[in-house]
C-alpha cells in the first residue's frame, strides 16, 4: 500500500513515538510509506527507514492552513497515495481536504487523547474511512460524543518495540549509568513524561518529599521529560517546588532523553502520577523493562496495569497514597521483582509493536476493500 501519515507535532511525546514505530514497521512490512511533517518537527530524525524523498515538510500552521492542504493534495495525487492518515486534531481538516481532492484515497484519523472533538469535526471528517482510538478509554469517549458512525470507530492500542527495551539490558552497567546521572542512592525511583500539569509531576515531587522524609539519603528520584512551555516556565516552577520541599539533594530534573531504555533499566521503581492519561506509553515501556509500576488510576493506566498483579494503582491526585505505595514497594524487593516479572510478560503479550502494526494494516486493507 501507499500510505501517507501527517503530523504537525513539534515535540516528541508518546503520540509521536507511537507514530514513529508505526511508520518504521509499515516500511519493514513492504509498504510505500510517506510522512508530512512540520518544518520544526523532531520526528523526521526518528524515521530511519523512511527515505528522505518520502518526507514532505510543510508549515502545517493550523486547521485553516489551506496552502498546506493544497500541497498535501498535490502530493497525494502525484504519488497515488491510497491511505491518508492524520494524528492531531489540527491536522484532521487538512488531511480531509487533501483526501477529498485526491479521489481514491481513504482518510484515517487516530485519536490519541480524551479531549472531546468539536461538532465541526463531524462535518469535516464525514468521509473518514476509520477513526482509530489508541485505547478503549478513547474509543468510549468518541462513542459518547456520537459524532461518527459507530462502525467506523476502532481501537488499536499503542504498541512498543519490546525487543529494543530488552536489548538495552544486555551488557548494561547499571552502576556506571547511575553514577553519570548523579543518582548515588541505593534505591532510585523515576518518572518519564513531558513536563505538564496533566502529567502530575508536582504530585510526584510531593510524594517524593514524603518518601525522603521516611528513608533519608537511601532513596533518590529522577524526573525525565521535555519542557514544551514558553521560556521554560514549567521546569522553573518544578525547580522552585523542589527547593520549597527541601529535596534538592535527592531529586534531579533531567530534561528530555533521546533514549529512555537505559534510564528505565537503572531504576528500582517506576511512577506515573498523571492526572489524566488516554493510554500511558511510558508505563508500558517501564513494564517492558521489568519494572514494578505505581500509577495513578487514570483511564489509560487502568487499561494497562492490573492492580496487585503488574503494578499498584492509587487514586488520582492522592499524594499520600502515592507515597505509601512507593514506600511499601521500596521496602519489599521480592514484591518488586514479582510485579516487574509479571509486568514484563504482560507488556510482551499485550503491547508489542508488531501487534499494533498488524492491526492497523488490517484496517487499511479492510477500508480499501470498501467502495
Amino acid at each position: 500500500m501507499r500510505i501517507l501519515h501527517i503530523s504537525s507535532a513539534r515535540a516528541l511525546g508518546g503520540g509521536e513515538r507511537h507514530l514513529a514505530g508505526l511508520l518504521e514497521g509499515l516500511v519493514v512490512r513492504g509498504h510505500e510509506v510517506y510522512a508530512a511533517l512540520s518544518h520544526a518537527s523532531l520526528l523526521g530524525a526518528e524515521l530511519k527507514k523512511v527515505p528522505d524523498a518520502n518526507v514532505l515538510r510543510l508549515p502545517l500552521r493550523n486547521a485553516l492552513d489551506a496552502p498546506s492542504a493544497l500541497r498535501l493534495a498535490r502530493f497525494v495525487r502525484a504519488r497515488r497515495i491510497e491511505i491518508v492518515h492524520a494524528h492531531l486534531a489540527r491536522d484532521y481538516p487538512l488531511a480531509a481536504l487533501a483526501s477529498r481532492l485526491a479521489p481514491g484515497s481513504k482518510l484515517f484519523i487516530t485519536r490519541h487523547v480524551l479531549f472531546p472533538l468539536g461538532r465541526v469535526h463531524s462535518l469535516v471528517l464525514r468521509r473518514a474511512a476509520r477513526i482509530l482510538a489508541v485505547s478503549g478509554a478513547v474509543e468510549r469517549a468518541l462513542r459518547a460524543q456520537r459524532l461518527f458512525p459507530t462502525d467506523k470507530i476502532r481501537t488499536v492500542q499503542n504498541g512498543i518495540d519490546i525487543e529494543r527495551f530488552e536489548r538495552a539490558a544486555r551488557g548494561f552497567d547499571r552502576t556506571e549509568f547511575r553514577r553519570r546521572l548523579g543518582a548515588s542512592a541505593r534505591l532510585v525511583v523515576g518518572t518519564v513524561g513531558e513536563l505538564s500539569n496533566v502529567k502530575g509531576q508536582e504530585d510526584f515531587l510531593r510524594a517524593a518529599a514524603l518518601v525522603v522524609r521516611a528513608l533519608g539519603d537511601g532513596v533518590g528520584f529522577l524526573v525525565v521529560g521535555e519542557d514544551a512551555s514558553r521560556d521554560g516556565q514549567r521546569r522553573a516552577a518544578l525547580g522552585r517546588l523542589v527547593a520549597e520541599l527541601g529535596i534538592g539533594e535527592r531529586l534531579r530534573l533531567l530534561g528530555r532523553m533521546e533514549d529512555v531504555a537505559p534510564l528505565l533499566h537503572a531504576l528500582d521503581l517506576y511512577v506515573s502520577a498523571s492526572r489524566s492519561e488516554a493510554f500511558g506509553l511510558a508505563i508500558v515501556e517501564a513494564m517492558a523493562c521489568g519494572l514494578a509500576v505505581v500509577a495513578t488510576a487514570t483511564e489509560g493506566a487502568r487499561e494497562i496495569v492490573e492492580d496487585g498483579e503488574t503494578g499498584r494503582l492509587v487514586g488520582v491526585g492522592n499524594v499520600d497514597a502515592l507515597a505509601e505505595s512507593i514506600l511499601a514497594l521500596l521496602a519489599n524487593p521480592s514484591e518488586r521483582e514479582r510485579l516487574g516479572a509479571q509486568a514484563r510478560a504482560s507488556a510482551r503479550e499485550r503491547f508489542s509493536l508488531v501487534r499494533m502494526i498488524e492491526a492497523t494494516e488490517k484496517l487499511y486493507l479492510e477500508a480499501l476493500g470498501e467502495k
